[in-house]
């Protein structure tokens, strides 16, 4: 599989270096995420998976 290059960084990163932060990149059947300090190291998925976390997490922080 070929990453990705088109590496977008969380709006939640803030400033400063930005080796720190969550950067997410997408083709058109998966997203691939991965930490900026760690670029070879990705999570693929598809979106489904990824909407049922975020909506746990979203749930849990309620």
């Amino acid at each position: 599989m070929t990453a990705p290059d088109n590496w977008q960084k969380s709006s939640f990163s803030g400033g400063g270096d930005g080796s720190n932060c969550l950067e997410l990149a997408s083709t058109p059947t998966t997203l691939h995420l991965r930490e900026s300090d760690i670029p070879a190291t990705i999570l693929t998925t598809t979106p489904t998976p990824l909407t049922h976390l975020l909506d746990a997490i979203r749930a849990q922080a309620l």
